[in-house]
């Protein structure tokens, strides 16, 4: 149970007429807040447990990284990154890099912060009782070394050129005195918020589970938040979250998708459309087992994966749904990747080619258009989640353009806790999917790589080759080098055609006139939140 310092039923309270002005030289907690829409809601906020985007974007309000990486450079380049907790750095030798925490640096509950506390932090995200996300980076990789109190000491296994992300960019800082005594096998079920001490520009004050969370702003020497506090409303789907905002009970919302939801959006002129690239991109994916008598078998074939490819027209499949804004990747990646380059080779939309190759593969067209092989005919699913209406539409538009070409392609919507399921235990023949990109383009292993099995790569992709020419990229330290080793990689898979890589969009988030100095990062849309501010809220 969260124990709760102050009431979210007593903030709406206050702020129901607020939206529409306070008197002049008068103040509310409305007007000092900022009011977020969120879908969903995080398990936890709690750096080493957090899952969910939401959470992330909370938890990095009140826990630190020790360096903040700026959008846009490679990731391999020491000069992409930006002091945070650490207020500076230095190469020791080829294995090791010593950095230097910032003077002065505290925790909320004033508390001086310490190396002990990085050196906690770092082992806690290693640790397969916690078993972060960013442990693969962690375990057995990499050590801290505390030197004294506020320098230390991250020293790697190995030589190669991202050691600088690995030692910042995954592990946000967490108090040593607080949790160092608590077994970790209990962290998941202790969320009391007098425990969720951060060194972050706010601090935690209320969570009402399934409602709403608020942050209040720590003000110190090393903190300049403009906004009061923050306050996170959940919402159980995308159009409850644009309601909100649409009734300015909240003023800003990530993500707006939808021809339907944008022009809503449009009638308000109190509220900014602000465009930004998305770290994400969606794909179909294709289960390849290859066991006799299933669709999947028919899959397996290389042949079969690259007519359906070329059969499909995908920039116009992504155009609508997500409008003239997306743009189709090249290969596995979001628009902000570093590593995107459009002289990547891709298969095109040739449907002429690819009736030539299913004939070639044996798969011959009847009288009602359909194929077949010995009797079998040319048919497999496509799983969706129900709760998405733009990938059941994606699906709808792959199902017509495969119809064309003589594939029998049924839908199947379910429920998105079956729909993991169902992707984790390979019960699928193919899948409309999509993934949030790491800065790093080595995050792609789990999802396309023989690695991944048993992580993302739901299909069973294998290539040797792919995987030599992945690693032979993830190893390059030259940023030139890099780029011409990942194009050869990603040439290699998309030969394969392992999945239909089909969008990677440009994301539009709703903003209320009434913030100023918005700057949004596509790989963590708030991170830059502490600089906004609110403009007063005048009585119209």
């Amino acid at each position: 149970m969260i124990r709760q310092r102050r009431s979210w039923v007593g903030l709406i309270s206050i702020c129901g007429l607020a939206a529409l002005g306070c008197g002049r030289g008068e103040r509310c907690d409305r007007c000092e807040s900022l009011v977020i829409a969120a879908t969903g809601q995080p398990q936890s906020v709690l750096p080493a447990l957090v899952v969910e985007t939401v959470g992330r974007d909370i938890s990095d309000q009140v826990f630190e990284r020790l360096a903040d990486l700026r959008p846009g450079p490679p990731t391999l380049d020491p000069a992409a990154f930006q002091p945070r907790l650490a207020a500076r750095w230095e190469r020791v030798d080829s294995l090791t890099w010593r950095f230097h925490l910032r003077p002065g640096a505290r925790w909320s509950d004033g508390q001086a912060l310490t190396a002990e506390d990085v050196a906690f932090s770092f082992e806690a995200f290693s640790d397969s009782a916690i078993d972060a996300p960013a442990r693969p980076y962690l375990q057995g990789k990499l050590k801290v070394v505390v030197e004294d109190g506020s320098t230390f000491l991250v020293r790697f296994g190995r030589v190669y050129a991202e050691q600088l992300y690995d030692a910042t960019y995954h592990v946000r800082v967490m108090p040593k005195h607080i949790w160092g005594g608590r077994p970790k096998e209990s962290w998941v079920g202790d969320t009391a918020l007098d425990l969720l001490v951060g060194s972050g520009p706010y601090r935690l004050i209320g969570w009402t589970r399934g409602q709403a969370l608020t942050l209040e702003a720590v003000l110190g020497a090393n903190q300049h938040s403009r906004i009061r506090r923050l306050v996170w409303r959940f919402m159980p789907d995308p159009d409850a979250a644009l309601d909100l905002v649409l009734s300015h009970e909240a003023d800003v919302l990530e993500s707006v998708v939808g021809a339907d939801r944008l022009r809503r959006l449009s009638n308000d002129d109190s509220i900014v459309q602000v465009r930004y690239p998305s770290a994400a991109y969606g794909f179909l994916g294709y289960h390849l087992a290859t066991e006799p008598d299933k669709p999947q078998a028919i899959l397996g074939d290389r042949r079969i994966r690259r007519a359906l490819t070329l059969a499909v027209d995908r920039s116009t499949v992504a155009r609508s749904v997500y409008g003239n804004d997306v743009k189709v990747p090249p290969g596995p990646m979001s628009q902000v990747l570093w590593i995107w380059d459009d002289s990547i080779k891709a298969l095109g939309y040739d449907t002429a080619e690819a009736g030539h190759l299913l004939d070639q593969a044996g798969w011959s067209r009847g009288r009602n258009g359909l194929r077949t092989q010995a009797g079998r005919p040319l048919a497999f699913d496509i799983l969706v989640p129900g709760t998405s209406p733009t990938r059941r539409q994606i699906a709808e538009a792959l199902q017509e353009a495969w119809r064309r070409v003589g594939a029998r392609v049924s839908i199947v919507a379910v429920d998105f806790p079956v729909f993991q399921q169902r992707l984790a235990r390979g019960q699928f023949d193919a899948y409309v999917g999509a993934w949030l990109d790491e800065p790093s383009p080595r995050g792609l292993a789990d999802q396309w790589t023989r690695e991944g099995w048993g992580a993302l790569n739901y299909g069973h992709y294998a290539n040797a080759r792919f995987d030599s020419l992945f690693a032979r990229a993830a190893g390059e330290s030259d940023v030139g080098r890099a780029r011409l080793a990942w194009r050869e990689a990603m040439d290699t898979l998309n030969a394969d055609a392992p999945a239909l890589f089909l969008y990677a969009p440009t994301n539009v988030a709703a903003v209320s006139r009434r913030l100023r100095g918005v700057t949004l990062d596509p790989y963590s849309w708030l991170s830059r939140l502490s600089e906004w501010s609110l403009a007063t809220l005048d009585r119209q």
